[in-house]
């Protein structure tokens, strides 16, 4: 018997590590599916541009090269933009937290009067919007054409980030508020000192998916602003990828001639990609780990 039950163990052990093992095969086949495309990119870029045209798997560069970096990073145009893009992002993320957290805090307390009415309201914007003519005339009446402030207040709330902020704010217990309220606390110094400390994973989040947003986007720059000033990095490289198809405008402006002509506009296009994610890469990691729990915990309830 005990042979027996020796012998259940070992198979079933044995099992087990062929099972670990083919999970780690397949978790490895999917960093590499995940990470290789990033990989390519950043490789094209450091290679010389006649030599990369050969196509194929980029494991290395194939004749390094710097000359893409080289004209990119001579442009005076990509800091500017780049110190807007960042302000954008910054602030833009700090307002939207704010304005996100004032507004789901008091929808989430059962004693507020007329909350469903206020939520039907922000969801009915989720459902249906002005539309491009008229969000462009109601932000030239409010005269932040050609302002800074037009990439942050016009879509300084998401609906959506919202309600999953108003249903984590939801699952903290009521009575560490009521005893604040008890020693005197008012609803701000509930909000600051109470709820934000516990709704950490949620804020951070929230952040990650407003400075993605803020980040990657453009149109707001290409509708309201003409300002060269003003420009963001998004909007730049767009200029920068359609004028290397033509291999005139921006690229020949951006440095010496004769260099920018030895570029392709796929070893340009690679090098804007890897200029403009970055930033998102630095930070990511930071933040990645409050992705699932920030989310989930504000979506189980409401």
């Amino acid at each position: 018997m005990a042979s027996k039950r020796y012998r259940k163990l070992g198979a079933a052990t044995g099992g087990e590590r062929v099972g670990q093992i083919i999970n780690g095969i397949f978790l490895g086949l999917m960093v590499v599916i995940t990470i290789y495309p990033f990989w390519h990119v950043v490789m094209y870029s450091l290679s010389d541009s006649h030599a990369s045209m050969s196509g194929g798997i980029f494991l290395w560069p194939r004749e390094f090269s710097l000359l893409s970096y080289q004209q990119l990073l001579s442009t005076k145009q990509l800091y500017i933009c780049y110190r807007n893009s960042l302000l954008k992002t910054l602030i833009g993320t700090g307002v939207s937290l704010l304005l996100t957290a004032l507004t789901a805090y008091p929808l989430s307390l059962p004693r507020f009067k007329g909350r469903g009415i206020f939520s039907l309201m922000i969801f009915f914007t989720m459902l249906f919007n002005g539309g491009m003519i008229p969000t462009y005339l109601l932000i030239r009446d409010l005269h932040m054409l050609d302002t800074f402030w037009v990439y942050v207040l016009p879509a300084a709330m998401s609906a959506y980030n919202m309600f999953i902020l108003r249903n984590f704010f939801q699952s903290i217990p009521p009575s560490l508020e009521e005893s604040a309220l008890l020693d005197g606390a008012n609803p701000f110094q509930v909000l600051f000192h109470i709820v934000f400390p516990l709704s950490g994973p949620a804020l951070a989040a929230l952040a990650m998916f407003y400075g993605v947003a803020l980040w990657n986007g453009y149109m707001d720059n290409v509708l309201y602003v003409n300002d060269s000033n003003l420009q963001l990095l998004q909007n730049f490289l767009r200029q920068l990828i359609a004028a290397a198809g033509a291999k005139s405008g921006t690229v020949s402006e951006m440095a010496d001639v004769s260099a920018a002509s030895r570029l392709t506009e796929e070893t340009v296009k690679m090098t804007v990609i890897t200029v403009s994610v970055i930033p998102v890469l630095i930070v990511y990691p930071f933040l990645q780990k409050y992705y699932t729990k920030g989310v989930m915990v504000g979506s189980v309830k409401g």
